[in-house]
C-alpha cells in the first residue's frame, strides 16, 4: 500500500478507536449507565487501535475480534507492548458476550471501567509507538 494511503488508513482506524472511548464514557455517564454497551466499545477501542498498528506496519490481519491473536501480530513489531497487550486480552469476550440476550448478566460498573482504562492506554501507547515511527 502506498504510504499516503497507509497512513489515511491508520489515521481513519485510530479515529474510529478514538469515537469508541468517547462513546463508552458516554455509556457509563448516561443514567442510568449502559455498562453492557460500554463495554463492547472499549472491546472495540482496543480491537481497532491494534489494526491500526497492524496497518501501520503493513501486516495483514484476518477479520476478527480476536484481540489476543491481534496482539500476537502487533508483539512481532514492538514487544514492549506485550504486558499492556496481555491485559487487554480478556477483552475479546465483550464484542459479544453481553451483546446478545440470554443468561449471562451485565458486567459490573467497576469492572467496565478497568476496561475503559485499559482501553485508553492501549489507545495511547499505540500511537506513541505509531508517531514514533514515523
Amino acid at each position: 500500500m502506498p504510504p499516503d494511503a497507509r497512513n489515511r488508513e491508520v489515521a481513519g482506524w485510530l479515529a474510529r478507536a478514538r469515537e469508541d472511548l468517547r462513546a463508552a464514557d458516554v455509556d457509563l455517564a448516561a443514567d442510568p449507565p449502559l455498562i453492557a454497551d460500554a463495554a463492547f466499545h472499549c472491546q472495540q477501542a482496543v480491537e481497532k487501535t491494534l489494526k491500526a498498528f497492524l496497518t501501520r506496519y503493513d501486516h495483514p490481519f484476518r477479520n476478527t475480534h480476536d484481540i489476543g491473536a491481534l496482539a500476537v501480530a502487533c508483539l512481532e513489531h514492538e514487544p514492549s507492548l506485550e504486558p499492556l497487550l496481555r491485559r487487554s486480552a480478556p477483552l475479546t469476550a465483550y464484542a459479544w458476550r453481553f451483546r446478545y440476550p440470554g443468561d449471562i448478566s451485565e458486567p459490573k460498573g467497576s469492572e467496565v471501567e478497568e476496561a475503559l482504562a485499559i482501553a485508553r492506554r492501549v489507545v495511547d501507547a499505540v500511537e506513541d509507538v505509531i508517531s514514533r515511527d514515523c
